[in-house]
């Protein structure tokens, strides 16, 4: 048996839809999710894509429970202050401040490239991947997804208009269909 931990948030409480990253449930056969007054719940995966990563869980059960308030990545500026929620080694419902750093960053991971990610210095370590970044209001701004290793205070988050549309393509299609642009080359003479 072999378990991992991570973060998510609730995005839809009528659908019982939770935002996490794809590395947090890459492998699992079985996914639990834990809420912060201690109710726990099997999880079903929706989607997931690993070049975006972002996937898609629903909580088992009935009823509705409470959700984020979606906010606008676009609008986001550099200094703005910023909140990280989620269970930095173990530690549940720890929650850190900072601010943007940077927008449009690119960063290369274990599984590739991911681009045009928000950077912070709020503390984000293992364990808090696939948590809310929010604004200062509580509305999500981003999902937290990596940090650099070799430095501190270096974290980074995919903006929620961007994953907004990749959830959207998951439980449409299940997967996330890329545009592909077909070029070819010719020698002018």
């Amino acid at each position: 048996v072999q378990e991992s931990l991570g973060s998510g948030v609730i995005i839809d409480g009528n659908e019982r839809l939770v935002l996490t990253n794809a590395h947090v449930i890459e492998g699992a056969t079985t996914i639990r999710a834990k809420l912060v007054d201690g109710r726990e719940f099997e999880a079903e995966l929706m989607g997931s894509d690993p070049d975006f990563d972002i996937a898609v869980l629903k909580l088992a059960g009935s009823g509705s429970l409470p959700q984020v308030k979606m906010g606008d990545s676009d609008d986001i500026l550099i200094g703005e202050t910023v909140i990280a929620i989620g269970n930095p080694y173990g530690f549940s419902n720890t929650v850190t401040t900072g601010v943007i750093s940077a927008t449009q960053r690119s960063i290369e991971t274990e599984e590739g490239y991911i681009t045009g990610i928000l950077q912070t210095d709020a503390a984000i370590n293992p364990g808090n991947s696939g948590g809310p970044l929010l604004n200062i209001l509580g509305e999500l701004v981003g999902v937290n997804t990596a940090i650099y290793a070799e430095a501190e205070g270096i974290g980074f988050a995919i903006p929620i208009n961007k994953a907004k549309r990749v959830v959207q393509e998951l439980l449409y299609y299940g997967a996330v269909h890329p545009v592909w642009l077909g070029v070819m080359g010719r020698n002018l003479d």
